[in-house]
């Protein structure tokens, strides 16, 4: 199964990031040369992708400037400028952007690293893994031992089926979240217009048995203060090495 749309959530403030985030934009930010955000997009042009929504609102300028520059897929804004919508309530809104059916959804501030180049890519999986028949969502999710810059507490733990439920000391097999959704946009037609955190949908996918994930392959890094930068660009730099 191919998904030829996607949507990445790029509005966020980034406060954390400060003051590095004072005068550009966190997916702006470049680790190891690159733009985090371009992690993001080249992760889902190599999986296929054609048209891809992205949000915009802390030094949107720069952003809209930087994507109109991006050449490898059709980059369509959703304008958060005037009201920033959360995690939830921004893609409810920039998925009414694209064509109701399958969708991937990541953001723009996390990647991973360490894909063999012989084999399927991540997002081309979990295209592959996710079964709109029996899932509301499918996550691309990896084992806390895998990730650089994570807080050290995992989100969900997996059944041997891939279903998915909120992290438990006594329950399976426990992983993060990864930052990467196959969903259909229909799952989020009854969304709130205000804004939400998309844990909302998490929930309510876990609560019908619905919530399903698959493990990535290689290493994942989430780069959320100035001081991870080196963190994370150590990482790549271990990874090239041994590559």
């Amino acid at each position: 199964m191919s998904i030829k749309q996607a949507m990445v959530l790029a509005a966020g403030l980034g406060t954390r990031m400060r003051p590095i985030t004072d005068t550009i934009p966190k997916p702006l930010v470049k680790i190891d040369g690159k733009a985090m955000i371009d992690y993001a997009l080249d992760s889902l042009a190599e999986a296929g992708v054609e048209r891809v929504v992205v949000n915009v609102h802390h030094h949107a300028d720069q952003m809209l400037a930087h994507l109109a520059s991006y050449r490898d897929l059709e980059i369509i804004i959703s304008n958060e400028r005037e009201k920033l919508m959360n995690n939830g309530g921004g893609l409810a809104k920039g998925l009414k952007l694209l064509a109701p059916g399958k969708v991937f959804v990541t953001n723009a501030d996390l990647f991973w690293i360490g894909e063999r180049p012989d084999a399927p890519s991540n997002l081309t999986r979990l295209a592959g893994f996710f079964r709109p028949e029996s899932m509301d969502m499918a996550m691309l999710c990896v084992k806390l031992e895998d990730t650089t810059g994570h807080n050290g507490k995992n989100d969900f733990n997996m059944a041997r089926d891939g279903a998915l439920t909120r992290f438990a000391d006594s329950g399976p097999s426990p992983v993060v979240y990864a930052g990467a959704i196959a969903m259909d946009t229909s799952f989020l037609d009854d969304a709130p217009a205000d804004p939400f955190n998309l844990n909302l949908y998490f929930d309510k996918a876990i609560s019908r048995g619905r919530l399903y994930g698959t493990v990535l392959e290689g290493h994942w890094l989430t780069v959320g203060t100035p001081e991870a930068i080196g963190e994370a660009e150590e990482t790549i730099r271990r990874y090239r090495t041994f590559a």
